[in-house]
């Protein structure tokens, strides 16, 4: 009752479907109506609006760079009126030619990448970063260094030709954020999986390597690299492939009229059809959203461009080929689904920079839609600037997923838990064997066999449906697209099966409705008790999901103290507040707080105005899950009281802002 809620009376929560109490709904979608498959909601998570910067805070770039801070509110009019070059075929958004006219030169680009370099080889220096564009963008020299070494396959790969990979290495610490932080706000409509990570690049590359007599060394080795915060593979990938070859042929002044392509593409919004256009070709594809069902991708339709120019639609901008990736261990994939399910310490070890990354994105994939946490380096090498740190002996190996080559590291990461040994990636035209788990001690080489070395016993039976499926496939030369198709599909519901019950115990923690009082602080959602959570495992675990045998209590128990455990609670724990603080807000909007105002001093009625102005930035700042009709409504009854005190203190309260 409100009495009760009034006079702070302990939450209470109902015995179960059957109980009276009213649960506040969640901002998820756990009470769903029941589909074929499962669905899991991921947290989204809500970034804070970015705050305007001098050119002088963000370090600047040149007096013919320089650009006026008022700018922002033109980035920020991109994130609300999508710019030309999108279709506007998705989630009702519209285009028009005149949208975004007060963005400045390389804006547009900056919300897709951070720069493009090129790095060459130097018989004096080695690896030397040759080009940076745009001229503008800035780069320290610890990030430079980490960018030369990581651009080059080792020597011992023999990688001639071309090839294509992608690493991912730490920002430096105490760097300006550059401009493009209002783009962030986009963040918000993606896939927990797909959100930046502010305090990471990816380099995507693309190495040639041929013989070439007139040089002293004999080989023309060069690559050019796209460095990004976005983890759009398979996107850069497919742009890599179309403009790298030309480049070598054509050198800088192409490389100007790439980045000036880009810097015309609409800005990455989520759920809308982009057209981009690069270099002739007109790439067409769709940003997955939060909203998307897990597990579907909708197809973007290829169709003939009025300008003759040549379009191509792409399945999807993150997604590696999975089946590919996991043949030459594919009888162990639930086993490394646990392995990267509970943030188990993991080095891949393949012929070439290429198969390393593809392999880590991969396994890092495997838990979608939940997002892996720890660190993942899809490509790493004994130069990196975490080496020291990933390698040392003195502690216990870290959450991380490593990506090598070279083979000192057979020798450096002995001591690690898991290895996985990858041979070439290529689709077997046979059924390949059963491969047994391999005990670390064999491993003693790069020259070991393909497999997977570990003493890990995994908690589930091993699911035999799946592999005969895969299996199947082969025999039948189903095509690896498909193959990919059925193993992201068993990933997910096999995850999905998992977090159900997780997520069904934390709509448990949500307070009731009755308790949100308008006169008092929101409540807070309930401590996790472990405990608590294993009692449920009984009547509402994964077997309502899943026919795997083996011990969940176990893999959970292991789960909880894992650092995907922390980041998923935090994000769901995040999104609960945010919206226990929206359904505050709607209280507040829905009291007579005019009349309230006339039955207080002078003193109370300006602390009430301060602090509905506050709530009011909070829920701008935060971005809450707010109908503008509420806030409005709030910015009316601020408007209303204080019209009804004295002059001076109305003077006073309408130039006041909130802090």
């Amino acid at each position: 009752s409100a009495a009760e809620a009034a006079a702070g009376a302990p939450l209470r929560f109902p015995q179960g479907p059957r109980g009276g109490a009213a649960r506040l709904p969640l901002p998820a979608a756990v009470g769903r109506s029941p589909s074929p498959t499962p669905r899991l909601w991921c947290p989204l998570g809500r970034s804070h609006r970015a705050r305007l910067q001098s050119p002088r805070e963000r370090g600047g770039g040149g007096a013919a760079r320089s650009r006026d801070w008022r700018r922002g509110a033109g980035l920020a009019m991109a994130l609300r009126e999508p710019g030309p070059g999108g279709a506007g075929e998705d989630e009702g958004l519209e285009d028009g030619p005149d949208r975004c006219l007060s963005l400045l030169p390389w804006d547009r680009f900056s919300a897709w990448l951070h720069c493009v370099c090129v790095v060459g080889f130097d018989l004096e220096l080695g690896q030397a970063v040759e080009v940076i564009y745009p001229p503008h963008s800035k780069l320290t020299d610890k990030e430079k260094t980490n960018i030369c070494y990581l651009s080059f396959p080792d020597s011992n790969s023999g990688c001639l030709g071309d090839t294509q990979f992608c690493f991912r290495f730490r920002r430096s610490s105490g760097r300006k954020v550059s401009l493009c932080c209002f783009l962030d706000q986009l963040d918000r409509d993606l896939p927990v999986y797909l959100k930046k990570d502010p305090a990471y690049y990816y380099g995507y590359v693309y190495f040639r390597q041929v013989r070439d007599k007139s040089l002293k060394r004999g080989y023309f080795q060069k690559s050019l690299v796209l460095i990004s915060k976005l983890p759009y593979v398979h996107l850069f990938r497919t742009m890599l492939k179309q403009i790298a070859p030309e480049y070598f042929e054509k050198s800088e002044a192409f490389l100007e009229a790439v980045c000036s392509d880009i810097d015309r593409w609409p800005p990455p919004i989520p759920g809308k059809i982009l057209h981009l256009p690069i270099m002739g070709v007109v790439m067409k594809l769709r940003i997955p959203t939060y909203r998307d069902k897990p597990g579907t991708t909708p197809i973007v339709q290829n169709v003939l461009q009025a300008d003759a120019q040549i379009s191509m639609a792409l399945p999807t901008v993150h997604e590696v080929d999975l089946f590919r990736c996991f043949c030459p261990v594919f009888f162990h994939i639930q086993m490394l689904w646990e392995l990267v399910l509970l943030g188990e310490p993991l080095v891949v070890m393949a012929p070439s920079p290429s198969e390393s990354s593809e392999t880590v994105l991969a396994l890092v994939s495997c838990i979608s839609p939940l997002k892996y946490c720890s660190d993942f380096r899809p490509y790493f090498t004994i130069h990196d600037s975490e080496f020291k740190e990933y390698t040392t002996r003195t502690q216990a190996p870290p959450s991380v997923i490593l990506g090598v080559t070279n083979p000192f590291f057979a020798k450096t990461l002995q001591h690690w838990p898991h290895i996985i040994r990858i041979g070439d990636l290529k689709l077997p035209g046979e059924v390949p064997k059963q491969v047994k788990v391999k005990k670390l001690k064999n491993l003693k080489t790069l020259d070991s066999k393909p497999g997977v070395y570990t003493s890990y016993k995994p908690y589930l039976n091993k699911d035999e449906e799946i592999v005969k499926q895969l299996q199947k496939g082969v025999q039948q030369k189903r095509p690896t697209e498909a193959q990919s198709v059925i193993l992201r599909r068993y990933f997910l519901e096999l995850t999905e099966s998992f977090i159900i019950p997780l997520e069904r115990y934390v709509a448990s923690l949500m307070p009731l409705q009755k308790c949100i009082s308008p006169w008092k602080s929101p409540p807070q959602l309930r401590q996790f008790s472990q405990d608590e959570f294993m009692k449920t495992l009984e009547k509402a675990g994964p077997q309502l999901t899943s026919g795997l045998k083996g011990d969940w209590i176990g893999l959970y128990r292991h789960f909880l103290k894992s650092p995907n455990f922390d980041g998923w609670f935090r994000s769901r724990q995040k999104e609960i507040t945010q919206k226990l603080e929206a359904l505050h807000l709607e209280a507040l909007c829905n009291e007579n707080l005019v009349f309230w105002s006339q039955k207080h001093t002078e003193v109370e009625t300006v602390d009430l105005v301060l602090k509905l102005k506050n709530k009011l930035l909070q829920a701008d700042r935060e971005q809450l899950p707010v109908k503008t009709d509420t806030l409005k409504k709030l910015q009316a009854h601020i408007n209303d009281i204080i019209l009804a005190l004295p002059d001076d203190l109305q003077d006073i309260l309408l130039k006041t802002g909130t802090t």
